[in-house]
């Protein structure tokens, strides 16, 4: 439809798609370079970390990279261990990267249109469970929506529930059980992962006194260790309840048979959210 001057077909290269995306970055264009899975961008860090993220810098300012790398993320398929990693955490690492993670069809739309926008590098992770999970209407407007910035999905008053990606159907789906116990659950998705919008986190915890932090990648050094941090360190005296955190586990992602049993599942935010309000 767009021809061979919008539309490349690569190489099954990834070093070469993303190094290929700095240069046109880097003379101009604004680059949307697709990695087929989460566990293929590896090999993408030499480029993504030496050169994208340090244009900006490396130049005083005379250069940008305004590109975005998208690739599917997380488990969910019933795939091989590759096709299901989840390297969030490694890639908000990096200075100088944007980490954006939609949770939705609607939200992917805005955020990507805000991630293309941009004038520096952003590594757009999609859910790949969420791509044949459900169908939603989105108007094609040409709205983008706000990078930076949580949204809250679920006002409440008990607990706070901060998510992003897959996971925030299950949040959504717990608190919605939550209801049914009489207790009030606030449901974060924070989208963009780097830079982290605390603000909003720390407010909702003022509010509820109590925080579960759910995602898929594995826990040891996760992102939400981050947001715990966070809240330890400007938001301790709000807290009634140790921060509880619900993660995939320190493991490769295991084939179909195991992997719901990785996934952070309802029931285990059900037991965190109770485990923070027995305190």
């Amino acid at each position: 439809r767009f021809g061979p001057q919008r539309v490349v077909d690569t190489p099954l290269a990834e070093q070469l798609i993303i190094g290929m995306a700095i240069g046109m970055a880097v003379e101009g264009l604004r680059p949307v370079a697709e990695i087929q899975f989460a566990g293929f961008a590896y090999v993408t860090i030499d480029q993504i970390l030496n050169h994208a993220g340090r244009m900006r810098h490396r130049t005083r300012g005379r250069l940008s990279c305004p590109l975005v790398m998208r690739t599917p993320c997380g488990p969910g398929i019933h795939a091989p261990e590759h096709h299901s990693e989840n390297p969030e955490a490694m890639f908000a690492h990096v200075p100088g990267i944007r980490v954006v993670y939609p949770s939705s069809p609607r939200r992917a739309y805005g955020l990507l249109l805000a991630a293309i926008r941009d004038p520096d590098p952003v590594v757009f992770l999609e859910p790949t469970r969420l791509y044949r999970l459900f169908k939603e209407e989105v108007a094609d407007n040409g709205e983008a929506s706000a990078l930076d910035q949580c949204f809250t999905l679920r006002e409440g008053s008990d607990v706070t529930l901060v998510t992003w990606g897959g996971s925030v159907r299950e949040c959504v789906d717990a608190a919605v059980a939550l209801d049914q116990e009489g207790i009030s659950a606030e449901v974060i998705d924070v989208a963009t992962l780097k830079p982290l919008d605390m603000g909003t986190i720390l407010a909702s915890v003022g509010k509820t006194g109590r925080c579960v932090i759910v995602h898929e990648a594995p826990r040891t050094a996760g992102f939400g260790a981050e947001i715990a941090a966070n809240l330890a360190e400007h938001g301790l005296l709000s807290l009634f309840a140790p921060v509880q955190r619900v993660t995939g586990y320190d493991i490769v992602v295991p084939l179909a048979r195991m992997e719901d049993q990785y996934l952070p599942s309802t029931a285990r935010i059900l037991d965190a959210v109770r485990k923070t309000l027995q305190f």
